[in-house]
């Protein structure tokens, strides 16, 4: 019998930079709807926008899905510069 493999993921979307999630879990990826006026990205491995960087400052272009397959121990923050409306899909870890 043939497996089924799904990608799927909790998803939040951002218009302004946010803590994503408090914990450990995995970033899948972010979907960029829109995007203008100078915009960036950044994601980081923690409950603030501090030390580990996952991902470091980006021009997202809308309409653009970025694979980030990335595990985070602390929590997930995003810091979004300019105008952005993006939605980050993770998935909360359990058991460490």
């Amino acid at each position: 019998m043939a497996q089924i493999v799904q990608e799927a993921a909790t998803y939040t979307n951002l218009t302004a930079t946010a803590q994503v999630y408090a914990g450990p879990g995995s970033l899948l990826g972010i979907f960029v709807a829109s995007a203008s006026s100078s915009p960036t990205i950044k994601v980081w491995a923690a409950l603030t926008a501090t030390a580990p960087i996952v991902v470091n400052t980006f021009t997202p272009i809308a309409g653009t899905f970025y694979p980030i397959p990335a595990n985070f121990q602390t929590g997930l923050f995003v810091t979004i510069g300019g105008t952005v409306d993006c939605t980050v899909f993770w998935s909360p870890r359990f058991g460490g």
